[in-house]
């Protein structure tokens, strides 16, 4: 197959047939194989039995349905795991992505980068409840990964497949692939594509995914940098506020041996006291935390690393 769709739906039932008679008037022109996959996510506005009708109607569709709602991570990861096109191409359902921009999507995957991600420079939504928390949340996350992609919330993207069905997405984590897919060792581009105000439907999003997305941000550090050496982040800390509390504690004990100062009333002990607890505390998290994570590469025998290109020595030579 040389183009897999992936599409997640959540209640967009005005938008799937015109979205699909759009997409299969695009790929069609295209002249490659192609396959359609829609991944409803527990609709319950009549979106399971458009998609029935269009599989009924259209070979290329492939239709996957959720038993309840799952969100959109969910949904984006099961398109990605059926996905079996050399391309992937990822976009929303409520017809605000253009699949016009899909070529040029392609063309881009074809200069040579794993992943390229859309850019909506001119973006429709309300400033107050869409635009920006994304710009808030975007400036974040750039800031943080140190991936530098402007519109990470932008679903329109385009992946080699090999990329697409390697990535491991769990809670809210679908508008971070980008960064999950450097840390990979993936070639990140971006492409400004077209966006479509919302003409049917409602949209899910608001204001308050912000504090969603510094939770997740924080999650994706962390397992970026620190999954296979977690002794590294909390046994830091803990050997610098034991070591503070430490010094401190010691201080206290000369002016009270030497110098027969009381120390009883004084909040420095108490605070003395608490940094040493807590350091010991986190020292002890960090090795618990190296423990969990070998257990958790070892028992399910998942690499701490990712191949590029593997060139076994030819049966000549040996």
């Amino acid at each position: 197959m040389d183009l897999s769709v992936v599409l997640p739906v959540y209640n967009e039932a005005p938008n799937l047939e015109p979205l699909h008679s759009e997409l299969t008037e695009v790929l069609t022109a295209l002249g490659r194989s192609y396959e359609i996959i829609y991944v409803d996510d527990g609709s319950a506005d009549g979106s399971r039995d458009i998609l029935r009708r269009l599989r009924a109607c259209d070979p290329h569709v492939h239709a996957v349905f959720f038993r309840r709602n799952f969100g959109q991570t969910a949904a984006v990861a099961a398109g990605l795991d059926r996905s079996t096109g050399e391309i992937v191409i990822t976009l929303d359902s409520d017809r605000q992505n253009d699949p016009h921009d899909i070529p040029a999507l392609i063309a881009k995957i074809e200069e040579g980068y794993d992943v390229v991600s859309g850019w909506r420079k001119d973006r429709k939504d309300d400033l107050i409840n869409r635009r920006l928390p994304s710009l808030v949340a975007n400036a974040m996350i750039r800031a943080i990964t140190g991936v530098h992609v402007h519109d990470y919330g932008c679903m329109l993207k385009a992946y080699r497949g090999e990329v697409a069905r390697g990535l491991r997405l769990y809670g809210e984590m679908h508008r971070f692939i980008p960064a999950i897919a450097s840390d990979l060792g993936a070639s990140v581009g971006e492409l400004v594509v077209n966006h479509r105000p919302r003409v049917a439907g409602s949209s899910n999003y608001g204001i308050s995914r912000v504090v969603r997305v510094v939770l997740d941000l924080l999650t994706v550090k962390f397992l970026s940098v620190y999954s296979t050496r977690p002794i590294h982040v909390f046994g830091v800390l803990g050997v610098l506020l034991g070591g503070i509390g430490a010094v401190v504690l010691a201080v206290l004990g000369v002016q009270k041996v030497f110098f027969g100062e009381q120390l009883s009333g004084r909040p420095i002990l108490l605070l003395a006291s608490l940094l040493v607890v807590t350091g010991v505390q986190l020292v002890t998290m960090g090795l618990l935390g190296e423990m969990l994570a070998r257990t958790y590469h070892e028992s399910q025998g998942k690499p701490i690393y990712v191949v590029a290109e593997d060139l076994p020595a030819s049966q000549a030579a040996i």
